[in-house]
């Protein structure tokens, strides 16, 4: 992979991903817990989130195989996707689903929220999984897979770092600094989002010749 691919892959799944909009809600589902619980949760979280995105990155172009979908098809469809998601960055609604399902009492485990909510949906969400997919479907190779889960890596380490630090960083930023960033992620992940479906058509007009 190129330098401009591994950035562009790493802008996409922190954008996807989204751990500063993340951090607030991380406070909210563990309410009066001390650092050593919260760092344990944020831990298992980042960890379990890890697996199924790995999982889906590897497997993913065999399931499309499986069920007759090919990878232009599914980089258009999910090129969409991202930039539905990226439109509800745009207008705030991504973040009032998330604050949801963090506040909502059936989906708030009392003692352990790092499975669900935290790990899936909210770190392993569709657009994260459909963010692996493609990228891995682009990555050219083992070498360049292996470039992309170190992009996941990266990108969960800052997760688990803004977890960890995320009752002084919601403090530094406020709502309205947390607003800010999220809208210019949404930007970001809009135009991502449009590359996405034009590679996928210009795939198609390829193989229609």
């Amino acid at each position: 992979m190129t330098h401009t691919e591994i950035i562009t892959a790493f802008v996409t799944l922190f954008v996807i991903i989204d751990p500063i909009g993340l951090a607030p809600l991380f406070v909210g589902l563990t309410p009066r817990l001390d650092a050593k619980h919260r760092r344990a949760i944020a831990i298992r979280a980042v960890f379990i989130a890890f697996c199924i995105l790995t999982l889906f990155g590897v497997l993913g172009d065999q399931v499309l195989t499986f069920a007759g979908i090919s990878m232009p098809a599914f980089r258009i469809a999910g090129g969409i996707l991202l930039f539905l998601t990226a439109l509800e960055m745009l207008f705030e609604k991504r973040t009032k689903r998330r604050e949801e399902h963090a506040q909502h009492p059936e989906h708030q485990p009392v003692e352990d929220p790092s499975v669900f909510p935290l790990a899936t949906p909210l770190l392993a969400g569709p657009g994260a999984i459909t963010s692996m997919i493609l990228l891995m479907d682009q990555s050219n190779g083992l070498v360049g897979a292996l470039v992309v889960e170190l992009v996941l890596v990266s990108v969960l380490a800052i997760v688990l770092l803004f977890f960890v630090v995320s009752g002084f960083m919601e403090k530094v930023l406020g709502a309205t600094g947390i607003n800010v960033v999220t809208r210019i992620f949404g930007m970001l992940l809009a135009a991502l989002s449009v590359q996405f479906v034009i590679d996928g058509v210009r795939d198609v007009v390829a193989l229609s010749y």
